[in-house]
């Protein structure tokens, strides 16, 4: 999935992360890059113990029906998820953070690219005598 490219490198970047991550909050759809980022957290857990925990959190903050800070996944990725929990891995989200990641590229971030956060963005990194990183 090619989708998400652009997004992957922004993300990669601090300031990108933070500009990307306001521009969510003030759209009210921060929930995609908090399980994201969640996500991330989870492949670096090495103990089992911590990665039953935190799965188990992000799969009752994101994942399970009715969560308070549900995202929009498809109905079987989300039941998949959903019969594996009781013995989750570093990578169980996985697919779901795929599809998450896609949505953005697809949906939030060409918004983004038209927004103040991303003109701010742009014009700290060049008062930092950086180069644009991103490819457009």
């Amino acid at each position: 999935m090619e989708c998400y490219e652009s997004v992957e490198k922004l993300l990669a970047s601090k300031d990108g992360l933070a500009a990307f991550r306001d521009f969510l909050k003030s759209e009210f759809s921060d929930e995609n890059i908090e399980f994201w980022l969640a996500c991330e957290d989870l492949k670096k857990t090495k103990t089992s113990n911590q990665i039953t925990l935190k799965a188990n959190k992000i799969y009752s903050e994101f994942i399970k029906s009715e969560a308070p800070r549900e995202v929009n996944i498809d109905h079987k990725t989300r039941d998949i998820i959903s019969q594996n929990i009781s013995q989750p891995t570093s990578s169980c989200f996985d697919d779901a953070q795929k599809l998450i990641l896609c949505l953005m590229a697809k949906d939030s971030f060409p918004r983004f690219l038209r927004s103040d956060n991303y003109k701010d963005l742009l014009k700290k990194q060049q008062n930092n005598g950086q180069k644009k990183w991103l490819p457009f």
